[in-house]
């Protein structure tokens, strides 16, 4: 596969392209991401679903500028997908054509399945989850990919969207009819033969953008709609509220975007439409949809179509962006897994935590990258927004302060207000903070020392080979949690 890629999706509503860097066999990073609301299905629905001239030339301009930027990017390979805007228009190869002979682009127009599967290959790989169904509400069709132990069971596509039902419904104020029509597409999915699953990973700009309003009516602390997650039940109210603004005003008030003032009702609609008949419980909103899905199923495709058991891509990304030592990361790995271990019967901690402090223990020194003084803050910053992928916000949360209270004192609550919401309890973090700092104090000298631990009676002993003056200097400044004491010992320490 190409190091560098670059990945179109035509939509009836916006056109996206992302361009990703490869770093490693399964490792990639974005590095552009581009959309353009061409509308270019705008009219089609009053003209026997023929693609109006104004809108092929905004998407035809449109391309053109994608094709600029992935050239400046030096990108090798150019996939271009196009959904239901293409695939249900009468005259679509005339546009086909036009791009590929003026522009050098080849379009591959993909059916409704194909588009849901894509969608349920990016949320599969990039989404921290086990069974659910994903929700892609477009401009022209919905869809959804039935998941299941790492496995797409079912893909379906309806055709249900937020330009299909503004022109077939909402401006006529026919709202009574566009309930019968969404209710009578879902039948399809309500009588598929698979398990309604309690979770969807919504998928879309509409989702997106009904998500980014969720997160500031609860205040919360991420400004990440990746992962972001929420109840159904709690939020029912702000969807209420946007399907009864009156005017543009009413929804600026409640924070939409003025980008998505003309299709947010009818994408709120569908929505809430489909999450009452499915009777989901709780919505991950996902950042990663078609085009990831496209790039996944190139990059994945001698492997399954899944990464790795135990592989992060998020992790693999950032050791290999930032050329950390492979020797070093790896030693500070089982480090932490060894002093997690041994320490086990005082924190009590559930198993999650020794996988975050092994993470946290890896890729803690990007912030010398960045800048060497203040590199704890410098890493907390970027390992907020860093870890992109399979991620609970939770988890990077509790990983970016692990790093940065990887020093001699403590985190107090003070410290974890402005995150207290995604953060586990101050003792928690304590623990947390005190393994990574003996950790990196261990290999403070950067010589990867063989050690052993042993705890008896509240008091870990430290047995190493030979002596470290640096260790011997630091240990007993670290402040250490409960009744903790801590011993260095060499190898005639029989004490």
């Amino acid at each position: 596969m190409a190091k560098i890629t670059t990945i179109i999706d035509i939509g009836s509503n916006s056109m996206r392209m992302v361009v990703l860097e490869k770093s490693s066999r399964f490792a990639f990073n974005l590095i552009n991401e581009t959309r353009s609301r061409v509308k270019i299905s705008e009219g089609c629905y009053d003209n026997f679903g023929n693609l109006q001239d104004a809108a092929l030339q905004r998407a035809f301009n449109s391309l053109q500028s994608f094709l600029n930027i992935s050239k400046a990017l030096k990108s090798r390979k150019i996939i271009c997908v196009a959904t239901s805007a293409l695939r249900d228009a009468p005259n679509a190869k005339v546009f086909i054509n036009k791009v590929k002979n003026e522009l050098g682009l080849n379009i591959k127009v993909i059916d409704g399945v194909k588009e849901a599967y894509y969608g349920g290959m990016a949320a599969l790989n990039l989404i921290h989850g086990d069974e659910f169904v994903t929700v892609d509400i477009g401009g022209g069709s919905t869809e959804f990919a039935f998941i299941k132990n790492r496995k797409i069971e079912k893909c379906i596509s309806l055709n249900i969207g937020t330009v299909r039902l503004n022109e077939l419904f909402f401006r006529k104020d026919d709202f009574d009819g566009a309930r019968e029509y969404v209710l009578e597409k879902l039948k399809e999915v309500i009588s598929c033969g698979h398990e309604i699953p309690s979770t969807v990973v919504g998928i879309g700009g509409t989702i997106r953008a009904l998500s980014r309003v969720i997160m500031s009516k609860n205040n919360y602390p991420l400004d990440i709609l990746h992962g972001y997650s929420y109840s159904v039940d709690l939020n029912k109210y702000i969807y209420d509220a946007i399907l009864g603004a009156k005017d543009n005003d009413a929804l600026k008030y409640l924070g939409v975007k003025k980008d998505r003032y003309d299709t947010i009702k009818e994408g709120t609609f569908i929505f809430k439409t489909i999450l009452d008949e499915l009777q989901t419980k709780r919505v991950i909103t996902s950042g990663a949809g078609v085009r990831e899905g496209v790039y996944l199923s190139d990059l994945l495709r001698n492997n399954n179509n899944v990464f790795p058991a135990n592989f992060n891509i998020s992790v693999k990304s950032l050791l290999d962006r930032f050329q950390i030592d492979e020797k070093q990361s790896a030693y500070l790995g089982r480090n932490a897994g060894a002093i997690f271990d041994v320490l086990q019967p005082m924190h009590n901690l559930p198993e999650k935590y020794r996988l975050l402090l092994v993470i946290a223990s890896k890729v803690h020194s990007i912030g010398n990258s960045l800048n060497f003084y203040k590199s704890n803050d410098n890493t907390f910053d970027f390992i907020i927004n860093g870890l992109n992928y399979d991620f609970l916000h939770s988890s990077r949360v509790v990983v970016a302060h692990t790093i940065k209270f990887s020093k001699k004192s403590l985190p107090k609550r003070k410290d974890l207000k402005e995150y207290e919401q995604l953060l586990p309890d101050i003792e928690v973090m304590q623990w947390l903070s005190f393994m990574i700092s003996l950790n990196l104090l261990i290999n403070q000298d950067l010589s990867c020392p063989k050690v052993e631990y042993t705890l008896k009676e509240n008091k870990l002993k430290i047995s190493l080979e030979q002596t470290i003056f640096m260790i011997e200097n630091e240990i007993e400044k670290i402040e250490t949690p409960k009744n903790l004491k801590v011993k260095i010992c060499y190898e005639d320490c029989n004490s």
